[in-house]
């Protein structure tokens, strides 16, 4: 049985993944922060192999690398603006990913799938069309910091091929499951639930279940083209269907409000503002307004086609989220 290593097995995405496997009968490793919490993981930790460390550490890196054939890299931090904010990205998600394939290429690890973002595609200011894996990066306002940090991670996969890694990427959508509370998209949903959800933006985006993702990385270990990159995105959707999708399941009544781009700005100014007179983390920045005000559509042709991977459209997703949430409320009850 090969032994499979997954950096960020604590968070959002990998923490489904390291189920998944665990499910399916395969050997993990995990590797993350000694600070991390395991809540995501839950009973699964009796099933893995841990290893702690920083993802910028090369000696940790070997040790858990040593013995093991396949690595999926999912370890990465998400951030829109912020004091600070873009050195920890570049430091986490660019020299992260650069140590992380340096330790693979040294351990001769026989495959590696790096999990990248649809923002590392690129944004013109101006949507002007469809975007996929064959968009080429360019300088734009609409590309946050986080954005290139992810392009940057990118680049460095690209080189560990040049290398002679054999490694494929996958560049998930917006992610939606439950998740943790206050975490990702799930602080979309913990407001839409309490009433607390200001407006909705007036752009759109592109999609995508959690589950689906997990899906699409397994399918890309498994059959991806090395080099290649995949986007795993579900469904382009504005913000008013997504919004309202999750309202339906969740039996709450949506936001009256849709935000545009200059009073949602303003907005954005204020909670930066908050943010940095208290210390708490700001709801809505100026590169999250930017990316929510416009409309941008993506296709995930490459990922049906090449990998046979079929994505649920989001209502199913929305119903799904809403179904564990209740199950979970009404267990936390009794």
């Amino acid at each position: 049985m090969a032994c499979i290593l997954v950096t960020g097995a604590t968070g959002f995405v990998g923490s489904e993944l390291v189920k998944r496997l665990l499910r399916e009968g395969e050997r993990v490793r995990i590797f993350h922060r000694a600070a991390s919490t395991m809540d995501l993981i839950g009973d699964a930790i009796r099933d893995v192999e841990p290893f702690t460390g920083d993802i910028r550490d090369p000696a940790a890196l070997d040790d858990a690398l040593r013995g093991c054939e396949l690595v999926y890299h999912t370890a990465a931090r998400i951030g829109f603006g912020g004091r600070g904010e873009r050195k920890l990205l570049m430091r986490t998600n660019v020299d992260g990913t650069a140590t992380v394939v340096n330790a693979a290429l040294r351990q001769g690890i026989r495959r590696l799938v790096h999990v990248s973002s649809m923002a590392a595609f690129g944004r013109p200011e101006r949507p002007n069309g469809i975007i996929d894996e064959e968009s080429e990066w360019q300088r734009s306002k609409a590309n946050s910091a986080y954005a290139l940090s992810k392009y940057l991670a990118e680049l460095e996969v690209h080189r560990g091929v040049a290398e002679g890694l054999d490694a494929v990427i996958v560049n998930p959508a917006l992610i939606f499951g439950v998740g943790r509370t206050g975490d990702n998209t799930r602080r979309i949903i913990d407001r839409l639930r309490a009433g607390t959800l200001p407006a909705i933006p007036a752009g759109g985006t592109n999609v995508v279940d959690v589950e689906d993702v997990v899906e699409g990385m397994i399918l890309a270990m498994r059959s991806g083209r090395s080099g290649e990159r995949y986007f795993l995105g579900s469904q382009n959707l504005s913000w008013r269907t997504i919004i309202q999708e999750l309202a339906d399941a969740l039996g709450v009544a949506p936001p009256r409000l849709r935000l545009g781009a200059r009073p949602a700005l303003a907005v954005a100014y204020a909670s930066e503002a908050f943010a940095l007179v208290t210390g708490a983390r700001a709801f809505v920045t100026r590169e999250s307004v930017r990316a929510a005000s416009k409309t941008y559509r993506y296709s995930n042709r490459k990922a049906r086609h090449e990998l046979g991977w079929n994505p649920r459209p989001f209502h199913e997703t929305a119903q799904r989220i809403a179904e564990a949430l209740e199950e979970a409320s009404q267990s936390a009850s009794r």
